[in-house]
């Protein structure tokens, strides 16, 4: 009757450290994932942002030629 107790405990133990590891993963997971949408976000906003015409010179004042 002992070991059964034992082995239910240790069962027990090993349950919670699989638990605590998974819990870990799923943190890193979740830092990867806000990571990843700051990146994306990111490179959106950058490729949505209009070119400005030149400044200055004879080409580029007047029409913006970017396809």
């Amino acid at each position: 009757m002992d070991s059964a107790i034992n082995n239910t405990v240790s069962q027990a133990l090993v349950m919670q450290q699989a638990q605590v590891a998974q819990q870990a993963q799923m943190q890193i997971f979740k830092e990867s994932l806000t990571i990843q949408q700051q990146q994306v976000t990111a490179l959106m906003e950058s490729a949505s942002a209009e070119p400005q015409l030149a400044s200055q010179g004879h080409l580029g004042t007047q029409i913006n030629t970017y396809a």
